[in-house]
């Protein structure tokens, strides 16, 4: 006996089964952009603390950015002046302040004294403190800058001691390094102020201000 051909059976359609598709199948991702990273650059007066709070209600970053989502790179002492580097990328941010990264940071000193050939020399090449000797640093005298502003309060100067100043730009990041290395030498520190992190510079900036800058991704 002959069997009847069987029907035959229809290829489903395979864009309207994606359509009837539970609504409870996960859809495709969406793809968020990053956001860009950016670079403040922050010319911190003396006494302000490199943090956005403070329990005891010093003076701190707060009362100077009002940008979210940004950090400090790096750390800048309260009693010390000048370039902070805040940034939005965490990668970024690793990358300016672990010290196996060595990036240059210049400082200008004014210490007690008229800092003489030899204490330079030991500067450039390397001064022995507790935790090791430096590595080489550049280092020089210089003049006291024409566009520094006053600092509030003012330094305590000896009427009988007269001060000089010194650049230094160092690859390490040791505590209280560069106040360390002057005294080392017999010339303390009395006034200190952060001028250059690798790329980026104090500019013009007077203190307490700020400014988005550049990263060219080096």
């Amino acid at each position: 006996m002959s069997q009847e051909p069987r029907p035959k059976r229809r290829r489903r359609d395979k864009q309207s089964s994606s359509a009837r598709r539970s609504p409870t199948t996960p859809a495709t991702a969406v793809k968020t952009q990053a956001l860009p990273t950016e670079v403040i650059v922050f010319n911190k007066p003396f006494n302000t603390l490199c943090q956005f709070t403070d329990a005891d209600g010093r003076d701190n970053l707060s009362h100077y950015i009002k940008r979210p989502g940004f950090y400090a790179a790096g750390r800048l002492d309260r009693d010390s002046e000048g370039l902070l580097v805040l940034t939005n990328d965490g990668q970024l941010q690793h990358t300016i302040s672990h010290p196996q990264h060595k990036l240059p940071k210049t400082y200008l000193a004014q210490v007690e004294g008229l800092i003489s050939d030899a204490a330079i020399r030991t500067l450039q090449t390397g001064v022995t403190l507790k935790d090791g000797v430096t590595l080489p640093a550049n280092a020089d005298r210089v003049a006291e800058p024409e566009w520094l502003w006053p600092r509030n309060p003012p330094i305590r100067e000896r009427q009988s001691i007269p001060t000089s100043w010194v650049s230094l730009t160092l690859t390490e990041g040791r505590n209280r390094q560069v106040r360390r290395m002057t005294a080392a030498t017999g010339f303390p520190t009395l006034r200190l102020i952060r001028t250059q992190v690798g790329q980026w510079t104090l500019g013009t900036l007077q203190t307490g201000e700020w400014q988005i800058s550049r990263h060219n991704g080096e």
